[in-house]
Formats: structure tokens, sequence, C-alpha cells
């Protein structure tokens, strides 16, 4: 019953860690969109260059997002600051996205333009093996 109602993908984010985590020193605001061929993250990065950007899979087919740096503005001493709302120091954001199972870790792709970083994830079309595997029951051990 608890799979019917906690079934993917409602069982990850109730039955375990959070689907995805995110620090910032910056807002780095993400669209997760799914497509029937693949999984399709975009993520804004104003101001990041490639060179800044990182993005790695670890155990568990976990994303890693992340990006340090971007550009730190700096300012005569005789300037008056009347409003500082978009940030005026290095800036640097992390997110950690758990994966499908259903993917091609080794096919991902990803680009930064115009300050948007889309990230996209093959899905595996084949069908997996089932993880359920038979034991011999026998009188002795």
């Amino acid at each position: 019953m608890a799979d019917g109602f906690f079934g993917y993908p409602f069982r990850r984010l109730f039955l375990s860690p959070p689907a995805y985590h995110e620090w910032s020193g910056s807002t780095a605001l993400m669209d997760w969109l799914e497509s029937p061929t693949a999984h399709i993250f975009k993520v804004n990065v104003p101001g990041f260059n490639k060179e800044d950007i990182k993005v790695q899979v670890g155990e568990g087919n976990i994303l890693h997002i992340k990006g340090d740096g971007g550009k730190e503005e700096t300012h005569e001493k005789d300037t008056v600051w009347h409003v500082a709302e978009r940030g005026t120091r290095k800036r640097g954001f992390s997110r950690e996205i758990e994966l499908p199972e259903d993917v091609k870790l080794d096919q991902i792709k990803a680009q930064v333009e115009n300050g948007v970083l889309t990230i996209v994830v093959p899905k595996d079309t084949n069908p997996k093996q089932s993880k359920v595997r038979n034991i011999n029951i026998t009188s002795k051990l």
C-alpha cells in the first residue's frame, strides 16, 4: 500500500533524504524538466564562465553542480553605495540532485549560454534487469 502512495518519485521525497540540496552565496535557481528521452536541468548562473562551473556525478547517481568565483566588483574609495542588492563579493553556489536510476551517466552533456547552465541527462531506454534474486532454500546450511 505504501508503494502505491509513496511510489516514484514521491518515495524519495518522503522516505529518504531530499532529492536535491542547495547551498548558495547567491541563488542558483533551477528548473528540472523531463522529456521522453532525457532529464534536462536549467540553472541560472549569471556572471559565471564555464571555467567557474564544475559538473560531476558522484556515488549514488548524485549530480553535483558547483560554481566558484564569478566577478568581484571593485569601486573607488570615494564611491557611495545607495543600494547593494546584486551582491558585490565573490559568490558561489552548489546543488546536489539525486538522479533516477534509468539514466545514461556516460552521455551527460552540459553547456553555458547567456547565463544559463543547461545539463542534459539522457534516459536509458533499455529495461534494467530485475534486482529481485531468488535464493535456493535447503534443509541444511
